[in-house]
């Protein structure tokens, strides 16, 4: 059996740190294992190119949730990046670490080392901000971080103004002293390319001597002797392999494959491994429970004025930006759609914000079967005001439903399950509709299309926003982090309770949900975790 010091099942947003951070000593072999393929693929690498990996299954492991109560009967489509880069490879690359107040509960929860003051010096380290280093900031990290206000959409100047009149101040850094505000988002991508995971850090990696990526490689099984993990099991090309691990085996599969393996693997559920016939080497309730995600919801306006539409949908059009952006690397393809946004509390006294917008100067009310319909938007001028929850109180679980690593685990989403997440949520859209009544937008609005005028009640706003809400695909807590074994899968060091020479490191250990997307704080995990493994070395 082949052995390495260290094997890292997943190769996505965490994966791609961890493998690159205890690399790059020379010190030590890692062997990293990918399920997806490569990278290299021009829609990949094209930012806007991740309306065409929406639903590809090429690069896409395409999950669906089970029908949701909560959002009316409806089972969401829950993409998740299946290739080198995980699901940084196939995201939106809105660039947010989350708020101060989220990482110091984390640390007050009992998880030292996780305070914002702990990891502030992290997100800094992996940051290269083209607006340059300040005491928020971090340049000269492997990060991109690329500034997009001189190439967002002309429309996203009213918007900006109209969120000012509702009474919302401009905010220049959503990732600097306050997350409040609206302006421009900041993204990770450079020179017009992706700047995933895998480019900012498996990429380098892999031109070391010591460090191996199998891709096409679905991990399997742990292997144990006893309660500890000494190797992994997997499949390639129809093939069974089996590797050795002489120091760690670490799982960063995300908040799906994570538990999934976990539990196919004996760690989890007494009673649902028992039912499968999976033998229990450590039983533990939290493996797949505790799932959190953020939920959103878009309002869509037919405008007076010119929109993305009128570029990206005609064939000329699309000709057009299609030559620009291979050329130049440069136009409304080297971007993402979520130009513009902030953060705001639906009630002023709470301390802080508690729901995120979103500005895309674009529609999509008419949608074209088997795409995201980023690329085929409306045949009129329109454009989307969208918002999401940041920390809804309600609670799923993932589950496996057999032992056969090939078939897709139970996602139970539970949206909109508790009344507080409803109440916010009611809140947050007739603030949508706030900001659209300002003037700045509304002279130059000819219509609300989405949900449409005729709604408001507050029971249809419900009723509408059940209908029609929708996972952010910001997944996380699965095999949450905790000191006591009793309600956690991983301790503050990442390592899995009850078993020796295992780690979780990736957005699942989270102990709740952060504040915003998470991409950026699952990169983090993957380099505060391999911190913490080279710390224990010998």
């Amino acid at each position: 059996m082949q052995a390495y010091d260290f094997i890292v099942v997943g190769s996505g947003s965490a994966g791609s740190v961890v493998a690159e951070r205890l690399s790059a000593s020379g010190r030590f072999s890692v062997l990293v294992l990918e399920a997806g393929g490569t990278d290299m693929r021009f829609y990949v690498q094209m930012p806007l190119g991740y309306g065409k990996t929406f639903f590809d299954p090429a690069v896409n492991w395409n999950y669906r949730a089970e029908p949701d109560p909560g959002l009316s009967g409806n089972a969401d489509h829950w993409p998740r990046g299946k290739i080198l880069g995980g699901s940084s490879s196939i995201n939106a690359m809105v660039w947010i670490r989350g708020q101060r107040e989220d990482f110091d509960a984390w640390a007050a929860a009992g998880n030292p080392g996780w305070s914002y003051k702990d990891l502030l010096p992290v997100f800094k380290a992996i940051e290269d901000n083209e607006a340059g280093a300040d005491e928020w900031r971090g340049a000269g990290g492997p990060v991109h971080i690329t500034d997009t206000t001189d190439k967002v959409h002309p429309l996203t100047a009213r918007y900006l103004a109209a969120a000012e009149q509702a009474g919302l101040p401009l905010n220049p850094d959503f990732n600097g002293a306050s997350q409040e505000g609206v302006g421009v988002y900041q993204i990770n991508a450079k020179g017009g390319r992706r700047m995933s995971a895998a480019r900012a850090f498996l990429r380098p990696a892999m031109k070391r001597s010591n460090v191996r990526v199998e891709t096409n490689a679905l991990g399997t099984k742990i292997l144990f002797e006893g309660t500890r993990a000494v190797g992994i099991e997997y499949e390639q090309h129809g093939r069974t392999h089996s590797v050795r691990a002489g120091r760690e085996v670490i799982v960063s599969g995300g908040s799906i494959n994570s538990p999934q393996l976990l539990q196919l693997s004996g760690v989890g559920p007494a009673p649902l491994l028992q039912d499968l016939g999976i033998p229990v080497v450590h039983a533990n309730a939290d493996v797949g429970a505790n799932l959190q995600d953020h939920v959103g919801i878009n309002y869509t306006f037919k405008g007076r004025l010119p929109t993305l539409n009128q570029i990206l949908r005609p064939w000329w059009g699309k000709a057009l930006v299609g030559m620009r952006y291979i050329l130049l690397r440069s136009g409304p393809l080297s971007l993402s759609m979520n130009g513009a946004g902030g953060f705001f509390r639906t009630d002023p006294t709470m301390a802080r914000p508690n729901m995120q917008l979103y500005f895309q100067a674009f529609s999509t009310v008419i949608p074209k079967s088997g795409e995201r319909p980023i690329l085929t938007p409306d045949p009129w001028p329109g454009f989307s005001v969208g918002l999401s929850n940041c920390r809804p109180s309600s609670r799923g679980e993932i589950m496996i439903r057999s032992k056969n690593p090939r078939d897709y685990p139970k996602i139970v989403a539970n949206a909109y399950s508790t009344e507080a997440d409803v109440a916010e949520m009611l809140a947050a859209v007739k603030f949508v509709r706030k900001i659209a009544a300002q003037p700045a937008l509304a002279e130059i609005i000819e219509e609300e299309v989405l949900p449409g005028p005729s709604v408001t009640a507050d029971a249809d706003l419900i009723q509408d926003f059940r209908k029609r809400s929708g996972t952010v695909y910001h997944p996380v807590s699965t095999c949450r982090m905790g000191p006591d074994p009793s309600r956690a899968v991983v301790d503050p060091r990442l390592r899995v309770h009850g078993i020796s020479g295992l780690r979780v490191i990736d957005a699942s250990i989270f102990p709740d949900n952060i504040s915003g997307n998470t991409n950026a704080a699952s990169i983090m995990t993957g380099w505060k975790g391999a911190e913490m493994v080279l710390e224990e070395q010998t």
